[in-house]
């Protein structure tokens, strides 16, 4: 009776455990998928965006400039709205650093913050940013990193050449680069701070941001794995710069 009575039990907690875990994998998979999505749909946007700006040879960035980059940052439609003297910005930024052979897989950022100073209206404005030494990219990996803040920030050149650079953007860690597409008078990139946005983050790739963004390729099964869905990125990155 005893023993007929454990088989019950042990029956039952093996049935509610296959039940759990089949929730469980549901779940994760329906995350994945989620997660996959929309890492597709940024890392297209900022491809595109990025592929726009380069566009024009006379107003993008100028391959000599390009080339010493050692990450790339693109945030599109980042909207930003102001009143009188306080204003605030807030958007997603995709992140590949420089590795062997091209560029690394996106890591997915949040942008926000504010800044104080004379402006009105609304816009959306797609932002560039390169981090131009080792110093500037590992500032990017930690928890907060604010633009402006312990790393030197500047306006990027323009054009053809970087022969019209200032010795602030040659000495600047991050050089940054912006296209509106509407009205807006401020400041630009005062105060703004980039977090990690980890949920997407480990939800495409299983790691945190630094872990993608560390130069080591990423490894799935023992051996490294892009993505499909985020592929774009790094090859829009590698068809304007390789070195």
């Amino acid at each position: 009776m005893r023993q007929s009575l454990t088989r019950k039990i042990t029956s039952t907690l093996g049935a509610l455990l296959l039940v759990c875990g089949a929730s469980f994998n549901a779940v994760a998979e329906k995350s994945y998928t989620k997660a996959s999505a929309d890492a597709r749909k940024q890392t297209a946007k900022a491809a595109q965006a990025f592929k726009q700006i380069m566009s024009v040879p006379d107003k993008g960035i100028p391959k000599a400039v390009l080339d010493k980059a050692e990450a790339v940052a693109v945030c599109p439609d980042v909207i930003k709205a102001g009143i009188l003297l306080v204003g605030g910005r807030g958007g997603r930024c995709v992140i590949s650093r420089r590795i062997a052979g091209g560029w690394s897989a996106p890591a997915f950022f949040n942008l926000g913050g504010g800044s104080i100073g004379p402006q009105i209206g609304a816009s959306s404005t797609d932002f560039v940013l390169l981090f131009m030494n080792e110093g500037a990219l590992n500032g990017l990996l930690e928890d907060k990193f604010e633009i402006g803040g312990e790393v030197g920030v500047a306006a990027g050149p323009i054009g053809r050449t970087a022969a019209a650079s200032t010795d602030a953007q040659l000495k600047a860690g991050i050089l940054t680069y912006s296209r509106s597409k509407g009205a807006f008078i401020g400041a630009e990139l005062k105060g703004v701070v980039i977090n990690p946005d980890n949920n997407d983050n480990e939800g495409v790739y299983g790691v945190k941001a630094n872990e993608v963004l560390s130069g080591k390729p990423i490894q799935r099964k023992g051996k490294p794995w892009l993505p499909q869905s985020v592929r774009i990125f790094p090859l829009t990155l590698a068809r304007y710069s390789l070195r």
